[in-house]
């Protein structure tokens, strides 16, 4: 018989956020796949759990697909998590759910916590429809085509941005997009939890006087007014 990919959605912040059906998966799994395997262990550890891990991310996914599928045909329940949040959001996955599908494999997914759903829901901005983009480009000519392109979208945009390039992309989504209505949220569900609200020029003028920019950042953007 064949075995199963259960797909995990773990906290971005908060542990307590870890739904019941996703602690029962990661207890059944015989190999859990991670981003990071001291994240995801010391996740584990949280929850009394020793289980064997496996890192999956961008520079090897491609690589062990083939071998995880056949554990997969052999009966072998897979866990997949990342090290926040939802995979395939932004997170590695993807190759591995394609070719599961693909073999007509069992794909399973236990719901919970996303950074793109909590600061849609905060940002007092249009919830639908909206667009998810993911990270901007890192570099400032792509970036701003990138802004440029989504310029005529009729939707409410919500992206990753970090840290170091925060105001950067500020800056360029402001002149490609206009001083559009916006949102920021940083470290959700965490003790310092914080949602800013303005235009473009405004919030990057705020963030700009702080001596240092620190957490996760989600940024979201009001549609053409």
């Amino acid at each position: 018989m064949s075995g199963r990919l259960i797909v995990i959605s773990t906290p971005i912040g908060n542990l307590e956020d870890l739904a019941p059906r996703a602690r029962q998966a990661l207890e059944q799994a015989d190999l859990v796949l991670c981003e990071d395997t001291r994240r995801t262990g010391r996740l584990l550890a949280g929850l009394g759990l020793d289980k064997r891990l496996m890192s999956l991310h961008e520079h090897n996914e491609r690589l062990r697909v083939a071998g995880l599928i056949e554990m997969l045909q052999q009966g072998a329940t897979l866990a997949l998590a990342s090290d926040a949040g939802t995979p395939l959001i932004s997170d590695p996955g993807f190759l591995l759910v394609r070719e599961a599908v693909a073999a007509g494999l069992a794909v399973e997914h236990r719901p919970g916590p996303s950074a793109v759903i909590s600061a849609l829901i905060l940002s007092g901005l249009p919830p639908y429809p909206f667009t998810f983009t993911g990270f901007p480009p890192r570099k400032r000519g792509k970036r701003r085509r990138f802004y440029h392109s989504l310029a005529g979208l009729d939707h409410t945009l919500v992206l990753f941005e970090s840290p170091h390039r925060l105001l950067a992309s500020l800056d360029d989504a402001a002149v490609e997009l206009g001083n559009r209505p916006a949102a920021i949220a940083r470290e959700l569900t965490k003790l310092h939890e914080e949602v800013l609200h303005g235009r473009l020029a405004e919030l990057r003028e705020s963030l700009a006087g702080r001596p240092a920019l620190k957490g996760e950042f989600t940024l979201v953007i009001a549609p053409p007014e």
